[in-house]
């Protein structure tokens, strides 16, 4: 059952179509929206939750009617905007304890919850510091600590990894997996990064210029169209390719030098390919079946609409 079904999905500034008759529906699990800047993910997001008007559209988001309840549905939500949304002069804990009482919960809840979810989000003693005296990465921490006190189904966050350093940013992905995996959250990734959504991502939905032009699960959309094995050796990855072509095997050299794709072959043959690099002394570094590259599939989903990303 889909958790967001949408169809006729309209939005126009003036003359600037922003959402063009989108039609959409997401799976339960960890969906990444993409996008190059200007796409429409941010009011897309928006239009779900009822703080943009839209021209036309319908639909149901959490199996309620969109956006007749949309109020109601906005419970059920928790959202992590790009855009800091912080009150000055409250400390951490206590700007999350009011995202809690604004729900409905009780004071006293509310700071037990607070605490529980800083912990979850890892902000340690900071909690106890005014809010404007934050880093990027702990404001980031922060809003996903507001996003989440309440025990929303549904979790819509909008360039949640901006201003993480690399380590930081492994952490915040796999806290999202284990909210998916262990807790049954729902999960919409807005980015631009696809390194993230190739880390915990489940479904991929691509916006360019308005409209849908990918949405499918991540596990199809790498599948290739033919079978084949990556090869990546520590050297002689050129004389790997002359040796598989000697024994009637298509094999192509990547750009990096180090990769080699042999097509039309399966996993089941890999110990023949194994030993066949140790008998030319051939330091294979690793072997794995061929995936389709996200980075490609975004590619040409630009490409198709040049007007959109002008």
């Amino acid at each position: 059952m889909a958790i967001i079904e949408l169809s006729g999905l309209r939005k126009s500034y003036g003359r600037n179509t922003v959402l063009d008759n989108i039609d959409i529906a997401i799976a339960p699990g960890i969906t990444g929206l993409l996008g190059p800047n200007g796409s429409g993910k941010s009011t897309l997001i928006k239009s779900l939750l009822g703080l943009v008007r839209v021209d036309a559209g319908s639909g149901k988001v959490l199996g309620e009617p969109w956006p007749a309840t949309v109020k109601a549905i906005r419970d059920r939500i928790g959202y992590l905007p790009e855009e800091d949304c912080f009150v000055a002069g409250l400390q951490g804990v206590e700007s999350v304890q009011m995202m809690a009482q604004l729900s409905g919960i009780p004071s006293r809840e509310a700071l037990r919850r607070a605490h529980e979810v800083l912990d979850y989000c890892d902000l340690g003693q900071e909690r106890y510091r005014k809010v404007e005296t934050y880093s990027t990465g702990m404001r980031q921490k922060l809003k996903c600590a507001q996003a989440l006190v309440h025990d929303p189904e549904l979790v819509i966050l909008d360039e949640p990894t901006t201003g993480l350093d690399p380590n930081q940013r492994e952490e915040f992905l796999q806290r999202l997996k284990t909210l998916a995996i262990k807790h049954g959250k729902s999960i919409m990734l807005s980015t631009h990064i696809l390194h993230d959504v190739r880390q915990i991502c489940d479904h991929v939905v691509i916006l360019i210029g308005g409209r849908i032009r990918v949405s499918e699960s991540l596990e199809k959309l790498s599948r290739p169209a033919k079978p084949g094995l990556h090869l990546t050796v520590v050297e002689g990855a050129a004389p790997l390719v002359d040796v598989l072509r000697s024994r009637s095997l298509q094999a192509t050299l990547a750009d990096d030098g180090q990769t080699v794709f042999v097509e039309g072959v399966n996993a089941d043959r890999a110990a023949e390919l194994w030993s066949l690099c140790a008998e030319h002394k051939i330091m294979l570094q690793r072997l794995e079946p061929s995936r389709n590259s996200l980075e490609q599939i975004f590619l040409d989903a630009i490409q198709e609409v040049p007007r959109a990303v002008a």
